[in-house]
């Protein structure tokens, strides 16, 4: 596996990107979306999970974090995420109204095949890709993209607009999740 994208430097934050397989829509139904929020809340309280910017798309999660102790891993934190937030996306399919579900867990059960360890459904795709945010302009690149990701799909016309993302925290909206506002001037984020 390639180490490009691997979080090196524990004391870093990180631009982390979180795909489902196939690039399937998955967060387009609200229960979907409240999985991962409440399991974001969960790594944040629980994980020491620090988050900078996030934003859900339909298909992927993009955030800057980093865990807020040395003695966690961000990349354990994100395997620990995934690992339950997969099994809490399957019962909802499974438990909710979802007209896609015979097609959605054909999927999700065929990206299984391929792997040596025993696993029923197969949601995100392997890995993660993480990049260490070095400098304040890359910060403020990254936290742009992240923001203007709903506005370049067009699912709101202003980044504020969407709830799923840290555009609403750093307009000083009412937001889904509680996160640490970098200003601009910043440098590395540690």
């Amino acid at each position: 596996m390639s180490t490009k994208y691997r979080v090196h430097n524990n004391e870093l934050a990180h631009f982390v990107t979180i795909t489902t397989v196939g690039w399937i829509d998955v967060f387009t139904r609200l229960k979907q979306k409240e999985n991962i929020v409440n399991s974001l809340r969960y790594c944040q309280n629980n994980k020491s999970l620090e988050i900078f910017g996030w934003c859900l798309m339909p298909s992927h999660l993009h955030m800057i974090c980093k865990s807020g102790n040395q003695d966690i891993l961000l990349s354990s934190i994100i395997r620990d995420f995934k690992k339950f937030t997969s099994k809490s996306i399957i019962k909802t399919i499974i438990e909710k109204p979802e007209s896609r579900r015979e097609w959605m867990l054909h999927y999700f059960l065929n990206e299984c095949k391929h792997l040596k360890r025993t696993q029923k459904y197969k949601v995100w795709q392997d890995g993660y890709h993480a990049k260490e945010i070095f400098k304040p302009q890359f910060f403020n690149e990254k936290l742009n993209y992240i923001h203007n990701n709903p506005v370049i799909d067009k699912i709101v016309e202003l980044p504020e607009d969407y709830m799923y993302s840290s555009a609403r925290n750093y307009a000083n909206l009412k937001s889904l999740i509680d996160i640490i506002e970098i200003t601009p001037s910043l440098r590395t984020i540690r």
